[in-house]
């Protein structure tokens, strides 16, 4: 989690844990973690709970930081980064990897960005970072549904049946899979390409495993409207205004009932 700027003004009308969303200081789930520490204060009272709603001129830390309340459009950032192998997909790493943030310049750093959804240290492709904290929590949970794309390599071939019970929902350890297409391509050195509409820890590794077949090459190339395209590995560049546009238009969609996810399932592909 990492600090924001400094403000001495609170923005009013907001719950506790949509503001600091809103404000770029962390991931829906590190904040209510956060919060749940302790880690939060308002008016330097330890926060009692995610919905508190603010007043006029309240004070909230985080970490003993004061957060920037007050952010509108214009401070907000939208980057396409496309993740390489043994990168990982955090704000920082205790370990001291190489994180996606260590991708981009010095300058954006300074808005407070995080993942949109995480992919695996083995795994690469698309990732946006922003701090709009709202439309985060819409791409990645659960009960929006909006579409991720894979590029995928397995040894062997999925039979007819196969495609079927993807399509319909597998069973795995954490419940049924939300129902998924798998398609063939021929796109060396990929054999299949799969669209999901969960997020659910290693889904698309699982969904193979599933089927008795390890992933050996797995790479996100779209979220919702936005494609990787021909973005050379380990490259990033700021979404066009269209493309946000057209982003803040699939986020807007209400959300989808029987997702097939539990909330607050972590989302590491």
């Amino acid at each position: 989690m990492r600090k924001t700027r400094s403000s001495p003004v609170a923005a009013p009308g907001l719950t506790l844990l949509k503001a600091l969303r809103d404000a770029g200081a962390g991931s829906r789930r590190e904040l209510a973690e956060a919060i749940k520490k302790g880690q939060v204060t308002v008016n330097d009272i330890p926060a009692e709970g995610y919905n508190l709603e603010l007043a006029n001129g309240d004070i909230v830390k985080l970490n003993d930081q004061i957060i920037e309340l007050t952010g509108t459009s214009a401070n907000k950032i939208y980057l396409i980064l496309n993740k390489p192998l043994g990168i990982i997909s955090t704000t920082d790493d205790p370990q001291g990897r190489t994180t996606v943030l260590d991708l981009i310049p010095e300058s954006y750093r300074r808005y407070q960005l995080f993942p949109v959804g995480r992919l695996d240290e083995n795994t690469t492709g698309l990732i946006l970072l922003t701090n709009d904290g709202e439309l985060t929590h819409r791409l990645t949970h659960p009960s929006f549904g909006v579409e991720k794309e894979y590029l995928v390599a397995i040894n062997g071939a999925l039979t007819v049946t196969d495609f079927e019970k993807v399509k319909e929902g597998i069973v795995l350890d954490d419940g049924l899979s939300a129902p998924a297409m798998i398609h063939p391509v021929l796109k060396a050195p990929y054999n299949y390409r799969v669209i999901i509409h969960e997020g659910r820890k290693r889904i698309v590794r699982r969904l193979f495993a599933a089927l008795g077949h390890q992933v050996r090459i797995l790479k996100r190339i779209r979220i919702g409207s936005i494609e990787l395209r021909d973005l050379k590995e380990g490259n990033y560049r700021r979404l066009s205004p269209s493309e946000i546009q057209r982003l803040t238009r699939t986020a807007a969609q209400p959300p989808k009932p029987n997702s097939g996810l539990k909330p607050g399932t972590a989302r590491s592909r």
